[in-house]
Formats: C-alpha cells, structure tokens, sequence
C-alpha cells in the first residue's frame, strides 16, 4: 500500500468531501466541545474564487480519501486590517484541513496546505489566511513552520478566547498559467 497523497478538486458536495468535513466537525466536538459553526456557502468553494480539495493515497480497496483543505477568497477583507496596511487586498482563507486520524504523520497535510497556496497564488492570491484554536496545537505548529505569522483575530470565531489567526505572503505568480482545478 502506498501512502503517496494524491489531491484532486471536488465540489463541496462531492461525498468524499461530505464524509470528511464530517470527520472534522466531529473532531471539533471533540477539541472544543462544539461542531465549527463559520457561515459557509458551498459557491465560495467553486473556481475563480475558492476550490475544496480531496487527497487520496492507495488502500487496500482501492483510492481512499484521507485529506480535505479549501480556500476562498476574500477582497478587502474588514478584518484584515495588518494586511491591508502591508498592501494585501487579495487574501485567501484556508478552511476544513483535515487528515484521517489513521494517516497523520505522512506529510498529507504539509502537502494540501502547500497545494492551497499554489492554487490560490494561481488564482491571484497576495496572502493566506486561517483560524484554527489553541486546541490545535498539531496545527499551528504545522502553520508556523511553514512560515505563517500570528495575525490580530478575525472571522466568524474572532472574539473567541481558544481563537488563533495567521497569514502568510504568498509569492506572486504569472496569472496566464492560472488553473484553480489543479
């Protein structure tokens, strides 16, 4: 069996992406007692403007899927105020990272998280953004070390005590090569 993470753009409601947004409000029940209530529109996930992604490796039945990450877009963001001041208009928010608890240490979500910002620079993208919680500590470590920076809160949890915010600078990429199906 191989452990290779294969990432493929899916609709929001593809089943594989249900089943693993599933799992991570299930893990957020868990880790903070309460299921991520943040207002989604399955539309901010379809390209230009967002996409949802799916990560498969090799089962013993066949492709499994392990992984999920998504961003969408945000112009001139009223929270984002430090970025604003840098200059940043066009950011793009990570949402529903997750890895099957039975697939972690592999890498998976060192390679979506990689394969969201590809994809967002792509699609004009200056900065990713994300909330995750101090409940997460696999989480911002993995943040930090890719070089994300803790930022002033924002969002639907951004009065939150347990709230942590971070961005990073994306590199500028040629636009006459965009694909945000990648």
């Amino acid at each position: 069996m191989r452990d290779e993470l294969r990432i493929e753009r899916v609709d929001y409601g593809h089943p594989d992406a249900v089943r693993l947004i599933a799992e991570v409000q299930a893990e957020y029940v868990v880790r903070y007692g309460g299921a991520d209530k943040t207002p989604l529109d399955p539309l901010m996930f379809e390209p230009p403007t967002g996409s949802f992604f799916v990560g498969y490796v090799d089962g013993p039945e066949g492709e499994e899927p392990v992984a999920s990450g998504a961003w969408r877009s945000h112009v001139d963001h009223p929270d984002l105020v430090s970025l604003a001041a840098a200059g940043v208009r066009r950011t793009a928010e990570v949402k529903r990272m997750y890895v099957a608890a039975t697939h972690r240490g592999h890498g998976h979500a060192r390679a979506m998280l990689s394969h969201l910002e590809r994809t967002a620079a792509e699609s004009g993208a200056e900065a990713m953004v994300l909330e995750t919680g101090t409940a997460q500590p696999e989480a911002i470590a993995l943040y930090t070390s890719s070089g994300y920076e803790a930022i002033a809160p924002f969002g639907h949890y951004k009065d939150a005590p347990l709230n942590r915010c971070f961005a990073k600078r994306l590199p500028v990429v040629s636009r006459t090569r965009l694909d945000p199906t990648r």
